[in-house]
């Protein structure tokens, strides 16, 4: 071992003693300073510990060395948070299905020649019965629209009434069902959203055997086929359209109405729905969860026109109740295709706009 910058003791035995005991040799010897400094000895030394320790009698203090310079930050990594930084936020695309994206035979509205009528494609099945269509252009545009947007069905349908269609493209991370009173994440419901619109329905509106004990007084068989409750949520009749009073549609908008709810007609079904149940609450909580800096969105029922005014742009087909109303508002496009062109007109458009 090196002799440099060692102190000699004149009693190198009583010296060697005092280190096998553990106590430092201190007295005239110089200070080491800095990471490098000798660990004094204690009985319970570590290994490497003990292996830093000078010999009894000459002890030296290594020269001391500089601390190694801290590691760069690697260039991909720089690159790759620079590239996260400008990552735009997505388009959220919010349509409602029937009448609007889907459509059955009787709303298909197939007005040209039979040699020119578009090609469809089956999208829903019902009791081993085909039952909702688009055409093949718009099953396109929908593949492609899945790929660009964050699409989210938007349906006053059942879950299991919304399960049986098979829309093409990539499947939707969210859908909204029953109006907004279920939100699903990857086809599954999200629990803590249906108990916020529980408690908002309980809080703002009359209970749901309310609504349905006056429909079962004051409606008749003659022109009501079917009563329903969709989710434990509204209710609907399945009735004959062309049976079906005016005078008693109206008496029951407005009675409903100062009760918190809303009426609507659309096809057969008449629909009573509590008003805090929205589609438009649900997508904007979809649209925080996504991070969503542009809202899209379509329908052409009165239960879609809030999902329209809370979008940044709209559209409505030429039919519908709100096509019948001639409802508008400033960011809506009125569209004049109507049946099963709309639905393939709107896609377009949402791809148009997506692309901006």
């Amino acid at each position: 071992m090196s002799t440099k910058n060692t102190t000699t003791y004149a009693d190198a035995e009583s010296d060697a003693a005092a280190v096998a005991a553990g106590v430092s040799a201190e007295a005239n010897a110089p200070v080491a300073t800095g990471v490098n400094a000798p660990v004094a000895a204690t009985a319970g030394a570590t290994a490497t510990e003990t292996a830093t320790i000078p010999a009894p009698v000459q002890a030296s203090v290594p020269a001391s060395v500089p601390a190694p310079a801290p590691t760069p930050l690697p260039v991909q990594t720089a690159a790759a948070a620079q590239a996260v930084a400008v990552v735009p936020a997505p388009v959220l695309v919010a349509s409602d299905l029937d009448r609007t994206l889907i459509y059955s035979s009787a709303a298909l509205a197939l007005g040209m020649p039979d040699a020119q009528a578009p090609r469809l494609l089956c999208v829903e099945v019902h009791e081993s019965k085909p039952l909702s269509y688009m055409t093949e252009r718009a099953a396109g545009l929908l593949e492609q629209l899945t790929a660009e947007a964050v699409f989210v069905p938007t349906t006053t349908r059942t879950r299991k009434q919304y399960q049986r269609i098979q829309l093409p493209g990539r499947a939707p991370k969210y859908a909204i069902c029953a109006n907004g009173g279920h939100i699903l994440v990857d086809g599954v419901t999200d629990a803590d959203w249906h108990a916020s619109v529980l408690r908002r329905l309980a809080d703002e509106c009359a209970p749901l055997s309310e609504v349905r004990a006056y429909l079962t007084a004051t409606t008749d068989l003659s022109w009501v086929r079917k009563h329903r409750v969709a989710e434990d949520l509204f209710a609907y009749l399945v009735v004959e359209r062309e049976r079906l009073p005016v005078d008693w549609l109206e008496r029951f908008g407005a009675w409903a109405g100062e009760r918190g709810w809303t009426v609507s007609l659309q096809g057969r079904k008449v629909y009573a729905v509590p008003k805090p149940l929205t589609k438009s609450a649900a997508v904007h909580e979809v649209a925080r969860r996504t991070g969503a800096s542009l809202t899209l969105a379509a329908g052409d029922s009165l239960l879609d026109a809030d999902l329209l005014l809370a979008a940044d742009r709209a559209w409505r087909p030429g039919h519908g109740e709100l096509a019948e109303s001639d409802w508008t508002a400033p960011h809506l496009d009125v569209l004049a295709e109507r049946g099963v062109a709309a639905g393939e007109e709107i896609l377009r458009r949402f791809r148009a706009a997506a692309a901006v």
